[in-house]
């Protein structure tokens, strides 16, 4: 166990970091999903609305410091281009 001060201070700071952290990366998976989800049904205005909504929540994640801007980027680019790939109903 941690004796210094500063140490304990640590520990405490790790364990909020690490429960904001599990949070952040539970709701991308699941905008994530989301968007895969709409696109399985093969209903494209559906698709885009959830892609829509997803970009703004992973752009989010990035203004809050979860992930860096080209990974939001990388991850948005993906998801447009399975959003463009349904056809349309």
């Amino acid at each position: 166990m941690a004796q210094h001060k500063s140490a304990k201070k640590r520990i405490l700071q790790t364990a909020v970091k690490t429960e904001r952290n599990r949070y952040y990366r539970t709701k991308l998976k699941n905008i994530v999903k989301a968007v895969h989800t709409a696109v399985e049904a093969s209903d494209k205005v559906v698709a885009q609305e959830v892609f829509k909504s997803a970009n703004k929540q992973i752009h989010s994640l990035v203004s809050k410091g979860f992930i860096k801007k080209e990974t939001a980027a990388r991850k948005v680019s993906r998801l447009h281009k399975l959003v463009n790939s349904v056809e349309a109903a």
